[in-house]
């Protein structure tokens, strides 16, 4: 690295930096703001008369003294941001995320309320989720995957949270809440449906296997990001061979939070037995000739549009932990029935 690209990765780390520290205030301060409107607005015997004027007011001084940025609309996002949080769930935040100093804002004369720096467009998307659990949920998971307001958006919309929670009992879904996804076994990178409308690809229409898996390539970034954490790419369509036959595996990737390798096969047909068996061969051919001893074992993925549950369960071992099937859709799901899943669920 010459001289002069020293001093650029110097000044672009200063610049973000100050970046950091400039969205951190900014939504403190927004708190603040909206701490005070609250206080005002219980001034006086006819509420809401007197808090139109107020905002009206401050809103006409602000923009007068300080210049854009402070509308009506805006000052009562700010109002909603304090009500919302100021009566977060100590229990709910009161985790290991928000207890790390560096991870968490405290709010100067507010010493429980604890908000992550992610910055004030994800607040104000995240202020529409009614769910407190669901609004954490995402809260924690741009903060730790640094999301991108659009990404914030697709998961939510994709029903991130409601697939993950679809597999997990009562304090599994409390446990999401609190940390956000956590990959600790196999069963963890799975959610289901995996959803892919990033593609392209209309759920309708016909394409075939090496289609689908040319799209994947095109947008293997978000792919990735639909996969969970943890993910490096390994390669496309890795041949091995064994007893002078050549197989062909689609995706292979390693997962550096359970350690291992993930074998990743697609199916657009129906899901076979066949189908289980091959991947089964795959996984014990990287269990033995390809994985060191540190490492843990293989991790098999079949993504299908549809599978047999009691094929599923007949063809694999009880105890399955290395081979999976899973749904996927090329369109976004229902929000509304993930949500009517996940609470007949949990009834």
């Amino acid at each position: 690295m010459t001289l002069t690209d020293k001093i650029i990765n110097l000044i672009e780390q200063a610049k973000s930096g100050v970046a950091r520290v400039a969205n951190s205030a900014m939504i403190c301060t927004n708190y603040l703001i909206g701490k005070l409107i609250v206080e005002e607005y219980q001034q006086g015997e006819t509420r809401a008369e007197y808090g139109t004027n107020l905002l009206q007011n401050v809103s006409a001084e602000l923009t007068q003294k300080l210049g854009k940025g402070y509308s009506v609309q805006n000052l009562e996002r700010m109002r909603n941001f304090f009500l919302i949080y100021s009566k977060s769930s100590n229990e709910l935040r009161n985790c290991e995320v928000f207890q790390k100093s560096s991870n968490s804002l405290r709010i100067f004369g507010d010493e429980d309320i604890k908000l992550l720096p992610v910055s004030w467009s994800h607040y104000l998307f995240l202020m529409q989720i009614d769910n407190e659990q669901e609004r954490q949920f995402y809260e924690i998971e741009s903060f730790q995957n640094n999301w991108k307001l659009e990404e914030l958006k697709r998961q939510y919309n994709s029903g991130l949270y409601e697939r993950l929670a679809l597999s997990k009992d009562k304090d599994e879904v409390w446990r999401l809440a609190r940390e956000g996804q956590m990959v600790e076994n196999p069963k963890d990178l799975l959610k289901e449906p995996l959803v892919l409308e990033f593609l392209g690809l209309d759920e309708q229409s016909s394409y075939s296997e090496t289609t689908l898996e040319t799209e994947i390539i095109n947008k293997i970034e978000k792919f990735m990001l639909e996969l969970g954490k943890g993910f490096f790419f390994g390669g496309r369509q890795v041949r091995f061979s064994f007893d002078e036959e050549h197989y062909f595996v689609d995706f292979v990737f390693y997962n550096r939070l359970l350690q291992c390798f993930v074998l990743i096969d697609l199916k657009i047909g129906k899901l076979t037995h066949q189908d289980l068996g091959q991947m089964q061969m795959y996984v014990n051919y990287y269990d033995r000739f390809v994985k060191n001893e540190l490492e843990n074992p293989t991790i098999g993925i079949i993504l299908c549009k549809n599978k047999n549950e009691s094929l599923v369960e007949i063809t694999l071992p009880e105890d399955k932990n290395q081979i999976f099937a899973a749904k996927y859709s090329t369109v976004l799901p229902q929000k509304a029935e993930l949500k009517a899943l996940l609470e007949n669920s949990k009834k």
